[in-house]
């Protein structure tokens, strides 16, 4: 595997494996154009700043001038599917009540008292009525003051000063999103094209059916864009490379807040010597150690059944039998679905710390919130898959949160996705530790597979300048 010319520059280096587009014209169905109409913009190659993922003032600026005035995912609607049903959504030092009401609307209060301060809960349930522990101040489940003991007291309270302060809520997909201050985009601007690309995908027929978080000893940057590029796989996850395009990838950003990085998978490989490997050593390396393959094979469960017949690429078959498997499993006609829809990590971001997987596979969510101090966040890892046609949506699981000491692969439900985690883990908290050390004090960047990166930033550079959100 070589470069093209290194001197060209400007973002127009590729791999001279075999194109994401080349790829895509092999399947053994038409591509939509969702997933060939290249979407690059070069975006400068400067360094960017170490302190901007060590720094106190820097996550300061985060929490005043970003995290206010962005779309946050907050919660599944499944997560809470009755009227009372509630769910407590904390980050960058606020904390919210996601909650259900009677028409199947959906709120988002601050989890303040507004008498001395208390949380009012602190664990997700069912309540029509929140009354804090502490002097029994209560609110009824859409924010409106309910009373207190000792009324007499609280004269100049009036019931209107005392409705809990609300965010904007957006729900799209399946999935609740909050904004704390009001004004700019709705949230489908905000997350266009992302709607218009996932009518496909449908997650709003899907539940929640892995969640999975840890702490991470990173800041949440860093941890994020660990997840933003597939060529670390090179080095990090040597394992993946028999069956992963990991240099074929494609890169691309949409405006200020989408980008996406699509991964071939049933393919080797550009570091991989392909001398006397076979179609069917792809697929049974593949069967191995993808952590989606387990439930995508034949009705035996065997998920080592997929033979490659002559004449057929591996890719092609991992295609037919996922889109057999699908087929039964959910109910849902899956016929018209490319190989890469089935196969590939079609991995979205929304800014700032959002990233759903498209495609018909059960769908891997990514979310990671920053931590008490720039050096710490919450890594989150939610596995969707599609309820059978016909049936009723069910409530998704709870999140699982694991102790600084356990590790990723402590989740068994996560199968061998927790190894590749763990594998990430082995980079990062040396990734921090190493921008507290840096001499120079910058982190270089590539050009095209690290423009989500470069995207990332310039929209965060945005907000802080007061170009996007409040204005300076």
């Amino acid at each position: 595997m070589a470069d093209s010319d290194p001197n060209m520059g400007g973002g127009k280096n590729r791999c001279e494996a075999i194109s994401w587009q080349e790829l895509l014209a092999q399947d053994s169905r038409p591509a939509p154009a969702i997933l060939t109409e290249e979407s690059y913009q070069y975006r400068g190659s400067d360094p960017i700043a170490a302190e901007r993922y060590t720094s106190e003032e820097f996550a300061k600026l985060e929490r005043e001038k970003m995290w206010p005035h962005v779309w946050q995912f907050a919660a599944r609607e499944e997560d809470i599917p009755e009227p009372g049903d509630y769910t407590v959504f904390e980050n960058a030092g606020r904390s919210w009540l996601i909650s259900r009401q009677e028409d199947g609307s959906v709120k988002a209060m601050h989890n303040v008292c507004l008498h001395r301060g208390r949380k009012l809960r602190t664990e997700d349930g069912t309540a029509d009525k929140f009354t804090c522990p502490f002097h029994g101040f209560a609110w009824n489940k859409d924010g409106s003051f309910a009373g207190m003991p000792c009324s007499w007291d609280f004269k100049h309270l009036s019931a209107e000063k005392m409705q809990l302060p609300e965010a904007e809520v957006g729900r799209w997909g399946g999935y609740i999103f909050l904004r704390e201050e009001p004004g700019g985009p709705t949230l489908e601007e905000y997350l266009a094209p992302i709607p218009e690309f996932f009518k496909r995908w449908r997650h709003e027929e899907c539940t929640t059916v892995i969640w999975v978080a840890k702490e991470v000893p990173a800041n949440w940057k860093v941890t994020a864009e660990a997840f933003m590029e597939a060529w670390h796989t090179v080095v990090t996850h040597p394992q993946l490379l028999p069956f992963t395009g990991d240099a074929n990838a494609a890169y691309w950003t949409y405006g200020d807040n989408v980008n996406v990085n699509h991964v071939p998978f049933g393919i080797m490989s550009p570091h991989v010597d392909p001398n006397g490997k076979t179609q069917q050593w792809i697929v049974d390396e593949f069967c191995k150690y993808n952590g989606r393959s387990a439930d995508n094979y034949d009705a035996s469960g065997d998920p080592f059944a997929v033979s490659v017949p002559e004449g057929m690429t591996a890719r092609a078959a991992l295609g037919a039998a996922m889109r057999a498997g699908y087929t039964a499993q959910t109910g849902y006609d899956h016929d018209h679905a490319t190989d890469a829809e089935l196969l590939d990590g079609l991995v979205y971001n929304v800014f700032p710390n959002f990233a759903p997987w498209g495609g018909f596979m059960p769908n891997i969510v990514y979310r990671w919130r920053p931590g008490k101090t720039p050096d710490t966040c919450l890594m989150e890892v939610r596995i969707l898959a599609r309820v059978k046609k016909g049936d009723p949506m069910p409530h998704g699981v709870p999140m699982k949160l694991l102790s600084p000491d356990q590790k990723w692969t402590d989740a068994p439900e996560l199968g061998v996705l927790g190894h590749v985690f763990e594998q990430d883990m082995d980079n990062l908290p040396y990734v921090q530790t190493g921008l507290h050390a840096s001499k120079t004090g910058e982190v270089n960047l590539g050009d095209y597979q690290e423009i989500r990166i470069r995207q990332f930033h310039q929209t965060l550079d945005k907000y802080l300048n007061g170009e996007l959100g409040a204005k300076a």
